[in-house]
């Protein structure tokens, strides 16, 4: 069984052989490649490239429901394969909006080639360092959280480099994980989301050339290309995290209805509707808000993305909690599933931005401020 299958229909077939042995793997801090050669298979990295550049062309919206339904399955398949897609859609907005990103698909297209992100930690300051050689740069820097990079093909990053005339930058370039001077550091060790394969990616003096410097920024500042980054990043991140939401939630009501006579039960799985219902509100309007790519870039929406991120992260943390309270004892044993989750369900308050990070962002737009630096 190979090609394109309905996401919907896809998921429900893959999701039940994923689920096995996820304690096993958690537990011993084992990435699930296995899982990546699955999904190769059935051309799941390349689906949201166009039909017309050789993808599959399926939805944003329709990914985002693939991922919150695999995450009930196997939350560390789910992230990790979120963060190749949040780099493949992003792309595909370029190139539907006049930019550069054709290229880009049409590679993944070709080979299923997996993309590897370090953005989230490299938000406005980047690390590492860039030093001028013949015909592009010396790139080093440990660039941690690569998800899936056990399976990368290209790596997407960038670096601070500072320029002689226009001073402090941040480049941004892909790298091939057949670079010379490439390696990760097998360092994932976590609490949560143990399975993602989500190591530090070194660089030592990896060559990069200058054809492959795809954007420049001033270093420090907002720049407009988190408008898209963000606004399409989200949502598929966070609907992994739902996901997570509504698996613990439906373990908690299983587990309440065995607790027999308990007069507190009616009023804990109240509380547990109400608190996944609005992770599910909100996500459901980030999704939305992105409106399958036909949205205007724009200040404004990625705010109001970031507002609901944290309100779904806030809100994930308290339903897998609500959830151990209404399972009562039998939740806390780790048979029950309840406490992985939980522990995943912790990775969802540190994607871009934290809540505090979120706080100040928004109420810097709202006063007409930069949202995340002082004017020099």
């Amino acid at each position: 069984m190979t090609g394109y299958l309905d996401l919907q229909a896809l998921v429900h077939i893959i999701g039940p052989r994923f689920a096995e042995g996820a304690a096993e793997r958690d537990a011993g801090d084992v990435f699930v490649a296995e899982h990546y050669d699955v999904l190769k298979e059935h051309k799941v990295f390349s689906a949201l490239v166009p039909a017309e550049l050789g993808g599959g062309g399926a939805s944003y919206s329709a990914m985002c429901a693939f991922l919150r339904w695999l995450a009930r399955y196997c939350p560390s398949t789910a992230l990790a394969l979120s963060m190749h897609q949040h780099l493949v859609v992003a792309a595909v907005y370029n190139h539907h909006n006049g930019r550069p990103g054709r290229k880009l698909l049409e590679r993944v297209a070709a080979a299923e080639i997996v993309l590897i992100s370090t953005g989230a930690n490299d938000w406005m300051e980047s690390n590492g360092s860039m030093e001028r050689a013949d015909g592009g740069f010396r790139v080093s820097a440990r660039k941690p959280f690569g998800s899936g990079s056990p399976k990368g093909s290209m790596l997407m990053t960038s670096a601070p480099f500072e320029d002689p005339k226009e001073g402090w930058q941040v480049l941004h370039f892909p790298v091939p994980f057949s670079a010379k001077g490439l390696s990760l550091a097998d360092d994932w060790r976590t609490l949560g989301m143990r399975a993602t394969g989500s190591h530090t990616v070194i660089l030592d003096k990896v060559f990069v050339p200058d054809d492959a410097i795809a954007l420049r920024r001033p270093r420090g500042r907002f720049h407009p290309a988190w408008n898209v980054i963000l606004t399409v990043a989200m949502p598929l991140i966070m609907s992994v995290y739902a996901g997570v939401a509504e698996a613990a939630a439906a373990i908690g009501r299983e587990q309440a209805k065995k607790r027999g006579s308990d007069p507190t039960v009616p009023y804990l799985l109240g509380e547990l509707a109400n608190l996944v219902t609005t992770v599910c509100l909100a996500m459901d309007d980030m999704v939305r808000l992105a409106n399958d790519l036909d949205f205007t870039m724009s200040l404004e929406v990625t705010d109001a993305i970031l507002v609901r991120k944290t309100i779904v992260a806030e809100n994930v943390l308290a339903t897998v909690e609500k959830a151990l309270e209404a399972a009562g004892g039998a939740g806390f044993y780790r048979e029950t599933g309840l406490e992985r989750l939980l522990r995943d369900a912790h990775g969802a308050q540190f994607h871009p931005l934290t809540a505090k990070r979120q706080h100040r962002f928004t109420g810097r737009v709202a006063l007409g401020l930069d949202p995340v630096a002082d004017a020099a």
